[in-house]
């Protein structure tokens, strides 16, 4: 009975790695015929640290008052796929200061960390097509988020595309510049997972889509559109010459936790993971 059930998991896993390859191949194969050439990519097939040539991490409590701590140990490959792994732990905050008015420094105790990976001086790219293949998990608290910045101006002037966000249920396909008082101007389009599959969708990997070019930017999940924006409508309006989405952008992923949007993650289970089969870059 051992032996059968031992083969019965190694013939699943062999399906399942077969099936992954032939998805890798048909999307490759769909751009390609779109009129794109690969440009970059990582299929995170080596067992281990993810390749420092084209990821580096955020460190500490970063933005959005979220609870997690970023660090590096919680990002692993494993078996094809980049894993993000967002545990409860709890330790002390290197960075406390009592009576400090950031929230950074203000919480004497991490209660959990996670990961956000970060191509920021090592791979950038101005248009063409950003694809990602991921499973993320949609329990109560978690953030998961595969998206871009520009490389000039400060947030949110120099643009933020995310191309893949989730949080209290719903997916959601967003950009962002500045409205001409300095305030951010979003341009945001949101799905409930509910009327995608719910919990039997959220067991499956989808493929996240980001096509950009000089006239719009289209947003995509399993090729439905979820968001199209000119770029003339998302051009800084309180500045001159500094279009933030004609410009070059870097690639961030992260499994963020709690926070401004998060949610409550108090009855979550942890470890939980964000998985990233590959993130690729085609330019025509």
């Amino acid at each position: 009975m051992q032996n059968n059930t031992r083969f019965h998991f190694i013939f699943i896993s062999l399906v399942l790695a077969l099936q992954s390859c032939a998805i890798k191949r048909a999307q490759l194969v769909s751009s390609v015929a779109d009129g794109y050439q690969l440009v970059w990519a990582d299929e995170f097939e080596k067992d281990g640290v993810p390749n420092p040539a084209n990821w580096t991490y955020e460190k500490g409590f970063v933005r959005n008052h979220e609870y997690q701590w970023y660090q590096p140990e919680n990002a692993f490959c494993k078996g094809g796929f980049l894993v993000i792994e967002a545990r409860k732990e709890q330790k002390a905050n290197p960075d406390f200061v009592a009576e400090s008015r950031d929230w950074r420094k203000s919480r004497k105790d991490i209660n959990y960390t996670s990961a956000c990976l970060i191509t920021r001086g090592l791979q950038h790219f101005q248009y063409g097509r950003f694809e990602m293949r991921a499973r993320v998990n949609i329990s109560d608290g978690l953030w998961p988020a595969f998206w871009t910045l520009g490389e000039k101006g400060n947030w949110p002037a120099n643009g933020e595309i995310d191309i893949m966000e989730y949080y209290k249920g719903k997916i959601l396909a967003n950009m962002v510049s500045t409205a001409k008082d300095g305030k951010q101007k979003w341009f945001s389009k949101t799905k409930p997972v509910a009327e995608l599959g719910g919990e039997r969708w959220a067991k499956q990997f989808h493929v996240w889509r980001m096509d950009w070019d000089e006239e719009s930017i289209n947003l995509f999940v399993d090729d439905m559109l979820l968001s199209k924006v000119l770029q003339s409508d998302l051009d800084n309006d309180d500045r001159i010459g500094l279009h933030p989405f004609k410009q070059k952008h870097y690639i961030l992923l992260d499994l963020a936790i709690g926070g401004d949007n998060g949610g409550d993650p108090s009855k979550t289970v942890f470890p939980n993971r964000f998985e990233v089969d590959y993130v690729r870059v085609y330019q025509k």
